[in-house]
């Protein structure tokens, strides 16, 4: 069942959203190498606490996954895309980072995930990361009223081409609200004019991830972490959306000035 949400509801997400923006924007400048991906995990599980938050990742449990999570990031390094578990490694020089993050606040959730490169970038990888986040902006701006869910799947499968990246069917977005995961599935790829009709106050978490050079991909032994399956560098960008009367809201949107990183060393992220 797809719920519709008020526009007061949406304002209430859009409290969560900007506390996830602003989150992921600081984790972002705390990464660096020689950063501890447990380093990451524990400042946003304190970041958490202090808003009074929930996180939505600690007692997910999904079919695929040796659950519940434990953790409150999804910390996936170079070749791991989704779900990463955060572990005991070291950010090096050059890694590409993706950090994927949802919580609740007040009853309302929202969800976002940003890719960074640590220290010095390889171009191929500033590519990748741009692919998906200009795929994730065609995307929001299909996410209109009258128009459909189609629309939204295959702008977003456009840019993928036009990159010569391919898109893997399996894991897409994702109606989100009340908790994480609702209805509708969003797929990153798909045929315009098809597929649900959109209207004001569906929310849902548009969010392209592509592999360099697969669309296949393979899980850890830890249940979890999806890497490529050829091992090629991966990347992911997600927002939650809502659409409204005058098109899309962008509910999580990270600041681009004012966020203080906590105590970061090494070198700073780099993001296109």
């Amino acid at each position: 069942m797809i719920e519709l949400k008020s526009a007061e509801e949406v304002d209430r997400m859009a409290v969560t959203g900007q506390f996830v923006g602003e989150l992921l924007a600081e984790l972002s400048g705390v990464a660096a190498v020689g950063v501890n991906l447990m380093d990451l995990e524990h400042h946003a599980r304190r970041r958490i606490a202090e808003r009074g938050a929930e996180s939505c990742y600690w007692d997910y449990a999904p079919s695929f996954g040796r659950g519940p999570f434990r953790n409150v990031l999804c910390l996936s390094v170079n070749d791991a895309v989704l779900h990463g578990l955060p572990h005991d490694y070291v950010l090096r020089d050059g890694d590409l980072l993706s950090i994927d993050m949802a919580v609740g606040i007040d009853g309302w959730v929202a969800d976002s995930a940003v890719s960074v490169i640590v220290g010095t970038p390889d171009p191929e990888d500033l590519k990748l990361i741009e692919a998906t986040e200009v795929a994730l902006e065609a995307g929001i701006a299909a996410a209109r009223p009258g128009g459909r869910l189609g629309d939204v799947s295959a702008a977003i499968g456009e840019v993928a081409h036009s990159y010569g990246y391919r898109v893997n069917g399996e894991f897409g977005g994702h109606g989100i609200g009340r908790t994480m995961h609702e209805a509708p599935h969003v797929a990153n790829d798909g045929r315009p004019r098809r597929g649900l009709k959109l209207h004001p106050g569906l929310t849902i978490a548009i969010e392209p991830w592509f592999c360099r050079s697969t669309d296949r991909i393979r899980f850890d032994a830890d249940g979890w972490t999806i890497r490529s399956a050829d091992g090629s560098r991966t990347a992911h960008s997600e927002h939650t959306v809502a659409v409204t009367e005058s098109g899309p809201r962008v509910l999580t949107r990270r600041p681009t000035h004012g966020v203080t990183p906590a105590e970061p060393t090494g070198k700073p992220a780099t993001t296109s």
